[in-house]
């Protein structure tokens, strides 16, 4: 048997069962109310219903059973057998998965208090770093035949990794198919890498994702009929990163680790941003902004259709730039990380995707301190004065060392 004949089973059967289930689930949202209005903050014209992720849910479930049916009747690889250096256990890494889609899903429905989605969220990672899904021991690059022993550290660095994971596919999830396109993109890449040393288990999660990513683009690509949500966006992100885990040995090189992180680069560059944006404008990381790549491309002319396919483009490169790196020498890895960091750091700049869209204002008629976006002529007066202030801190400083230094002349 063809050794891809599985993994083309899978990605159909994924592609077909979601594609049924969206639909249902469509009209299931707009029964609970799960609709995203629009607002000031949204792109979306017109009510959308969200909790679209549920119908890739379902395809990966049903993925899942077929992978156990041809194990036992066609001869198909087990997906069930780890890597010999791991112990994964994997009822809980299923668990774990139902854990991270359920809470997106509420959220979907009743809008979860941001502390008690991050706490739901951590408790999944938890419960898949418990079945055995930990970063391992890392090979030293800096001296040979050595390691780096994380120990007990693997597990909360676990929890972490699968969590941002998560969240960096959900905060990208602003225009019409932009977190599923890339995270087919990201998917198929990484089931290459998965694919080739056979590891099973990681690349059949992986081909399930993208038959299901692509199914659902067909309601979710401009103009869309309805949206991941958090059911879908959160489940991807955490579903890519269990993939990137499972792709690697207890003891991992630096570059298997590295990879995953390129592929999934451009989410994670809009992530990063929007941490510095928000605390250039000493605002909380957690508040919502317009700074996120998509916006700024539609503050640059782009129509939804065209962002989305640029910012595919963008990933691509970086996921080819991942393959190549797989397959060179040290050296060339270097330059061509180098490469890709640099291209992508000048994109981003070019975008300004580090510059603050939110300031603090007070307002004088209601006598408190408001939060401001840059549309809004408060931004500008607000700006004024932080460069007012930082200018004032950088004179006293001036004057601080000018007495410090006549301090030391006279003691001469």
């Amino acid at each position: 048997m063809n050794p891809l004949v599985p993994y083309i089973c899978l990605a159909a059967a994924a592609f077909a069962t979601t594609y049924v289930l969206v639909p249902l689930v469509r009209r299931l949202a707009i029964r609970l109310d799960a609709v995203d209005y629009p607002s000031k903050r949204r792109v979306n014209t017109h009510p959308v219903p969200r909790m679209g992720g549920l119908a890739i849910f379902g395809g990966l479930v049903v993925a899942f059973f077929l992978q156990v049916i041809g194990t036992w009747y066609w001869g198909w690889p087990s997906a069930l057998i780890p890597h010999p250096s791991m112990d994964i256990s994997y009822p809980l890494l299923a668990v774990s998965f139902v854990l991270i889609t359920a809470v997106g899903a509420i959220d979907d429905v009743v809008s979860l208090a941001p502390k008690v989605k991050l706490g739901g969220q951590i408790v999944a990672a938890a419960v898949a770093a418990a079945g055995g899904l930990v970063i391992g021991d890392i090979v030293n690059p800096f001296v040979p035949g050595t390691f780096i022993d994380l120990g007990w550290l693997a597990y909360p660095i676990t929890v972490f990794y699968l969590v941002a994971f998560a969240n960096i596919i959900n905060l990208i999830d602003g225009l019409d198919g932009l977190a599923t396109g890339i995270s087919a993109i990201a998917a198929f890449t990484m089931f290459t890498f998965a694919f080739l040393p056979g590891r099973v288990d990681a690349a059949s999660l992986a081909i399930a994702l993208v038959g299901g990513c692509l199914a659902f683009l067909r309601y979710n690509f401009h103009p869309a009929s309805i949206f991941l949500g958090d059911a879908g966006s959160l489940m991807l992100g955490f579903a890519l990163g269990m993939v990137s885990l499972l792709s690697v040995s207890r003891t991992a090189a630096l570059t298997t680790i590295v990879i995953p992180l390129i592929v999934a680069g451009v989410p994670i560059i809009d992530t990063f941003a929007a941490i510095v944006r928000r605390f250039r404008a000493h605002v909380s990381i957690g508040q919502a902004d317009k700074g996120h790549i998509q916006h700024r491309l539609i503050e640059e002319g782009f129509d939804q259709r065209q962002a989305v396919l640029l910012i595919y483009a963008w990933c691509i490169l970086l996921s080819v730039g991942a393959l190549v790196i797989n397959q060179v020498s040290v050296e060339t890895r270097v330059v061509i990380f180098c490469v890709l960091f640099v291209g992508s750091a000048v994109f981003a700049m070019r975008l300004h995707l580090f510059e603050p869209v939110l300031r603090h204002h007070y307002n004088p008629k209601t006598h408190r301190d408001e939060i401001v976006t840059s549309d809004d002529p408060a931004f500008t007066e607000a700006e004024q004065a932080e460069e007012a202030e930082r200018a004032e801190r950088r004179e006293e400083r001036r004057k601080e060392i000018r007495r410090i230094q006549e301090h030391l002349r006279d003691h001469k």
